[in-house]
């Protein structure tokens, strides 16, 4: 009977670890997906923020930077919500 037990609880706990890796997969695909989000502006500020001569430097370019940024920041959401990543 004891042995019969140890069979169950065995079955049971390989089922909550199932459970429980099936649900870090799914936060760990969030959270990679929010990274590269995020990388996208920083890659973009960071490229046109040197102190090297750019097109649109002498007009208000903090703004056309930051509107790009978020532009392609949106359209790599929008491709990973298709995916299916959120």
């Amino acid at each position: 009977m004891v042995e019969m037990y140890s069979h169950i609880l065995s079955g049971m706990m390989a089922t909550f670890a199932s459970i429980i890796s099936n649900n870090i997969n799914r936060v760990m695909k969030f959270l990679a997906s929010a990274t590269i989000i995020l990388a996208v502006p920083t890659m973009v500020s960071g490229l046109l923020g040197m102190n090297v001569p750019i097109p649109l430097q002498d007009s208000g370019s903090f703004w056309q930077v930051t509107a790009i940024a978020g532009f392609l920041a949106g359209l790599v959401a929008v491709g990973l919500w298709r995916k299916g990543f959120f």
